[in-house]
């Protein structure tokens, strides 16, 4: 998806909802232009429920996203379920993949940088920890998971705000 020739976009990223969006959660997505889901969904009636402002919703399929765990009559739907996905932003791109495949962890955010050389941010899930790693040149995010299933201090998701100038983030959880 190409919007970079937008003067502003701001993107939520979330992951790990396991069939659950937390209300908090699906608030803030409505109010940004893009959803980006990084996998661990379990219900497709779930980005359903994410409508920002655009109508955009990314997603990719993570580990859990199988036919077993599935609804049955939608297992057919994560054909559509890509492993990555890529979005163009003012000022950059924005590359997303669950991260179960990156291995070992100790050298997961190393070589999610080399797998996306010209991302800007990279956002995956997985580990359910609400992570945002500034330290090198490509930004390296987990938004947490954003439903009920091991949230580490409560639901989270992170924010992005892209203008070609300028990229921010900022961290929501919610504690129950």
């Amino acid at each position: 998806m190409d919007l970079a020739h937008q003067q502003h976009v701001t993107v939520a990223l979330l992951s790990d909802t396991h069939g659950v969006l937390d209300e908090h959660v699906r608030r803030i997505a409505c109010d940004c232009d893009v959803v980006v889901h990084a996998g661990d969904i379990l219900d497709p009636d779930l980005l359903g429920a994410l409508q920002p402002r655009t109508g955009h919703v990314i997603a990719v399929r993570g580990n859990n996203d199988t036919p077993r765990q599935w609804p049955p009559q939608t297992a057919h739907l994560l054909e559509r379920l890509p492993d990555t996905a890529v979005l163009e932003l003012p000022g950059g791109r924005l590359a997303v993949e669950h991260g179960h495949r990156v291995m070992p962890a100790s050298h997961r955010h190393q070589k999610l940088r080399a797998r996306h050389p010209d991302a800007r941010v990279i956002v995956y899930g997985h580990t359910h920890m609400l992570t945002v790693d500034q330290t090198g040149s490509i930004w390296v995010v987990n938004p947490g998971a954003a439903g009920r299933v091991r949230t580490f201090g409560g639901p989270s998701c992170l924010v992005l705000t892209a203008t070609v100038d300028n990229w921010h983030l900022q961290s929501h959880r919610f504690t129950k």
